[in-house]
């Protein structure tokens, strides 16, 4: 049975590298690199030290989970042929590097022997270049390991195996949601070598970096409380919990169709906060509506159609995918052309093929949303006026078109013509930019709001709707509109 022994190539300089790992590296049987992409292998190469390296491996498995399981299982083929194998990773063995831990824990099983020899890793390097001291405390986690982020992080971080922008991106991703997006991180680049980048930039920019590569760390500096990662596990707990066997026999019952009234009357409520401008109202009627989409994503598990993490996938991959000048290279000059991008890659997408320009827009909608959209769709392919002065002309025509229909007493007429001014209000709030549903639900609150100050006013005078006048009545509507309500 073969033994491997395992060094560490160092930080990056080849200076870095300890006299015993040089030694054993120039008299090695068979040396195993897990990557010649390293600074030390060219003065490797010039030594005359021949070695086999492990790189073929990322391009023919589909993760690195997948590469690093190759590359263990590989080494330990060669060791229980019963040669002695020297295995050389990037900087120290014990630090950040996955194939070691794999490789021991094989090993272990099929009873063949590991050495490791101390090495000197990037850490040391990057505490010297920070200025920074361990003994305050730090975590380090591989790229591919970032989800394990403990809930509750107290030290700083560093990110190691940062090999490209994707990575970089999805690192990202994850870290915005224990961090503010505009944290202040630092990448590393070439660490102890020349070229050698410490670049302090918003998290949220951390993937427009350019080189990143194999040599690509990420330092995210300690903040000063516990970094809170919200989970929507609690609220998915209860519904489950809700819809149990043992849970509430109302809550059993409901079905995706049951519920439609409540998600819109949520809507509106939400709606409701943001117009009074009551930030405490206003999440806990977020809490309301998103209490809707857990339950219809809960009754969709149980069927086995979907569940509430693909919900949250699902919306993800779309907002990254539809936002290429935010995650991607794609760059815009206005909002105005981040629409017509939104427009042109949801066309692309998978499922958004319509025979009509008019199709997509559900029937359910509230009339004044869907006119306004109708109106909308309509205008992208050029139905639409150029400039808001005819849009004028024909509110004053529709006007004019339902008083004679009134004046000829044809109730059918009469509602189509309403109809025709109603949509053509839709069109003139579309190109003032206003939303015609939220305006009308806007003065329906006021008017609640005055009528309701009436209500009062007439209580505390014990006054009686039946003995007062119109005019008594609308004196009381604009002292109610003069107090601003």
């Amino acid at each position: 049975m073969g033994e491997i022994t395992i060094v560490g190539l160092g930080p990056g300089s080849f200076g870095l590298i300890t006299v015993e790992t040089l030694e054993l590296l120039q008299t090695a049987e068979t040396l195993l690199l897990r990557t010649a992409k390293h600074p030390t292998v060219a003065e490797i190469m010039k030594r005359g030290i021949t070695f086999t390296s492990y790189d073929y491996v990322y391009e023919e498995q589909a993760s690195f989970d997948e590469v690093y399981a190759t590359i263990a299982k590989e080494c330990l083929d060669q060791a229980a042929q019963g040669e002695k194998v020297v295995y050389a990773v990037p900087g120290s063995p014990l630090v950040a590097e996955k194939t070691v831990m794999l490789i021991r824990a094989l090993a272990a099983k099929q009873g063949i022997s590991v050495t490791i020899l101390p090495g000197m890793s990037f850490l040391e390097v990057l505490y010297t270049r920070l200025a920074i001291d361990p003994i305050e405390g730090i975590t380090v986690l591989d790229a591919a390991d970032l989800s394990s982020i403990p809930p509750e992080l107290m030290t700083a971080l560093v990110v190691t195996q940062v090999y490209n922008h994707y990575v970089a991106s999805e690192a990202k991703l994850v870290l915005m949601e224990y961090y503010p997006d505009d944290y202040e991180v630092i990448v590393v680049k070439n660490l102890g070598l020349p070229d050698e980048q410490l670049l302090t930039v918003p998290l949220f920019e951390l993937d427009r970096v350019q080189g990143i590569d194999h040599l690509t760390s990420v330092y995210v500096p300690r903040r000063n409380a516990a970094v809170n990662r919200f989970s929507l596990d609690p609220i998915v707990d209860v519904m489950a919990k809700l819809r149990s066997k043992e849970g509430c026999v109302w809550d059993i019952e409901q079905t995706h169709s049951s519920l439609r009234r409540y998600i819109v009357e949520e809507v509106y409520e939400v709606l409701e906060a943001i117009d009074l401008q009551q930030e405490d109202l206003l999440c806990e009627e977020l809490g309301d509506l998103l209490l809707q989409i857990v339950f219809h994503a809960r009754i969709a598990e149980e069927s086995q159609v979907f569940t509430m993490q693909q919900v949250i996938d699902g919306i993800t991959e779309k907002m990254v995918r539809r936002h290429p000048h935010v995650f991607g290279d794609t760059s815009v000059r206005d909002a105005g052309e981040v629409v017509l991008n939104w427009d042109a890659i949801k066309k692309q997408e998978h499922g958004h093929e319509r025979p009509s320009i008019l199709d997509g827009i559900p029937k359910g909608l509230p009339s004044l949303m869907r006119a306004y959209k109708l109106q909308a769709k309509a205008a992208k392919v050029g139905f639409d006026w150029d400039t808001i002065g005819p849009v004028w002309d024909k509110v004053y025509e529709e006007l004019g078109e339902l008083k004679e229909a009134c004046a000829q007493g044809q109730v059918s007429n009469m509602e189509a013509e309403l109809g025709d001014v109603l949509f053509s209000v839709v069109n003139l709030a579309r190109f003032l930019k206003i939303d015609g549903e939220i305006a009308l639900n806007t003065t329906n609150n006021k008017f609640r709001r005055r009528f309701l100050y009436i209500e009062n006013v007439m209580k505390e005078k014990e006054l009686k709707w039946e003995k007062m006048s119109l005019k008594q009545l609308d004196l009381l509507w604009k002292e109610a509109k003069s107090n601003k309500l």
